[in-house]
């Protein structure tokens, strides 16, 4: 008599469950998107599933909070969705503490009712920025084809489209950047015929073009001192190289690539500068919370004349350094050392700083400085006051790269391409401490089988702490505004012979850059 209860429970009050035998599958269901045992935000939009058992009937349970509040689901064909304010009261009610997840299937001609082990959702104490900004762009590399720069509301499924270059006569639209996360103060490059930096301040434009004759490449790759009156980019001129297996198809480069910071407000492009006359190829800047340093990312300029081979973009590996910055002068001191990764046989990009300036998270991957096409890049973490690094337990088998920290630095939002292996969605972690990160989560969408009908890619994803009062046609009439050269912070400046001829080296013919 006791083995029989413990597996079969009489339930009753529903019509459709009136009788049943309830049966313990004794595992977790299979739902997608996978958000058993995660830890969410309290301000999430409702976090959506497909349940992927078999059956006609399921019962969804959510329960929480300290009055024990709980969403009741039925469906007939597995998709559950949860009533937004419902949802709402049910995670600022167990803010702190967990949701537990009960689901039970059954077939029509079945008289048992099979339940599966509960799992939980833990709601943090600490929110999220209500919005990402994010590009989206089909998952190809030699044309630019439709690109469009999105809003999203995270605790809703509100999306609005910012930029679209269909009607900025198909402009290639990239490297959306904010300053402190501030929806009031961005800038996005164009590249065509509107080409230019577009700095949005309160919605006001300025068209300007950072590049100097000094610098190899356009401004790209940005980073907003924290101040606000600085932006640092770098200049590359980027080439791509074709493997004749299926396994690797692609690989994207620098030929030349250097560190410049623009003064917003003086209209000035100085190089950050050493006196080392080492040849560096140089990306990727981010700047420390304070804005007295600025990270980077540095790898020794390999290839022997005006091309690099394959071989040679194999044996390109870069480094995390800074350099000392003074705001007041925007003078440079000294690059110095901070991840060696070279030094493991490893190569380093997307350097990204905690609000709080203690931890660095990089994307480390075998070689080279474009690891979205890097099938083993995974996201590490180093601890900028003791220097101990590891790999984040975030990553999956696919590429898991571009970061970026929320502006209260608890939660990472980052681009995988684990659903597929082909293109990249935003996955969410909560970051607690150096020893505790919450299960990676996608997005969640008010359809669940959103991503799976989407051929598009989420590119550069970037925490908003609110939405930007701007859509498409503010940004089509600010082309019209005159393109505002920039001129030399530091006139003495010029390319080396080396690297003028790098820099003219011939494309593919048809071949667009990445960054022109």
């Amino acid at each position: 008599m006791f083995l029989f209860l413990s597996g079969v429970i009489l339930l009753a009050g529903c019509n459709s469950e009136s009788g049943l035998e309830v049966v313990s599958t004794g595992r977790l269901p299979v739902i997608e998107p996978d958000y058993t045992d995660i830890t969410i935000p309290p301000n999430i939009a409702p976090m959506n599933f497909r349940i992927g058992e078999e059956g006609d009937y399921f019962r969804v349970r959510a329960s929480g909070g300290s009055d024990d509040f709980r969403i009741d689901i039925r469906s007939s064909d597995g998709v559950i969705t949860f009533p937004e304010r419902s949802w709402k009261k049910l995670t600022s009610a167990s803010a702190g503490k967990n949701i537990t997840i009960e689901i039970f299937a059954r077939s029509k001609e079945s008289r048992k009712l099979q339940k599966y082990d509960t799992f939980q959702m833990k709601v943090s104490e600490e929110p999220v920025d209500p919005y990402l900004a994010y590009r989206l762009i089909y998952p190809g590399y030699y044309n630019w084809s439709h690109i469009r720069i999105m809003q999203r509301s995270i605790e809703s499924f509100s999306e609005e489209t910012l930029i679209d270059n269909k009607i900025l006569d198909m402009n290639c639209i990239n490297c959306h950047s904010f300053n402190q996360y501030s929806p009031d103060k961005f800038m996005v490059h164009i590249r065509g015929s509107n080409n230019g930096t577009y700095i949005s301040n309160k919605g006001s434009f300025k068209r300007v073009d950072p590049k100097v004759e000094s610098m190899p490449g356009g401004a790209t790759y940005p980073s907003w001192h924290p101040d606000g009156r600085y932006i640092a980019f770098s200049s590359n001129q980027v080439r791509q190289g074709f493997y004749a297996r299926p396994e690797k198809l692609i690989e994207v480069f620098d030929l030349v690539s250097d560190i410049v910071v623009y003064d917003t407000e003086k209209n000035l492009t100085y190089h950050a500068d050493d006196g080392d006359t080492t040849a560096y190829l140089k990306t990727f800047p981010s700047w420390s919370p304070d804005g007295r340093w600025l990270y980077f990312c540095r790898a020794l300029q390999t290839g022997s004349q005006s091309a690099m081979s394959l071989d040679d973009i194999e044996e390109t590996r870069y480094d995390i350094v800074r350099i000392p910055f003074d705001p007041e002068t925007a003078g440079f001191g000294k690059t110095e050392l901070v991840f060696d990764a070279s030094g493991i046989g490893k190569s380093a990009s997307f350097p990204r700083i905690s609000p709080d300036g203690r931890y660095m998270v990089i994307t480390l991957h075998d070689f080279g400085t474009f690891p979205i096409w890097h099938k083993e890049a995974d996201l590490h973490i180093i601890d900028l006051s003791s220097g101990e690094s590891k790999k984040l337990d975030v990553n999956s088998n696919e590429t898991d790269s571009y970061h970026t920290w929320s502006s209260n630095g608890k939660w990472l939002v980052f681009s995988s391409k684990r659903t597929d292996g082909r293109t990249t969605r935003p996955f969410l972690a909560y970051f607690g401490s150096w020893n505790n990160t919450g299960k990676p989560f996608i997005l969640p969408q008010e359809d669940p089988e959103y991503y799976d009908n989407l051929m598009e890619s989420f590119n550069i994803p970037e925490f908003v702490t609110g939405r930007i009062p701007l859509g498409p046609r503010d940004f089509a009439k600010a082309t019209k505004h005159e393109l505002l050269p920039a001129k030399p912070g530091d006139p003495g400046k010029s390319l080396s012979r080396e690297n003028i001829e790098r820099a003219g080296a011939r494309r593919n013919p048809g071949e667009r850059s990445i960054h022109e």
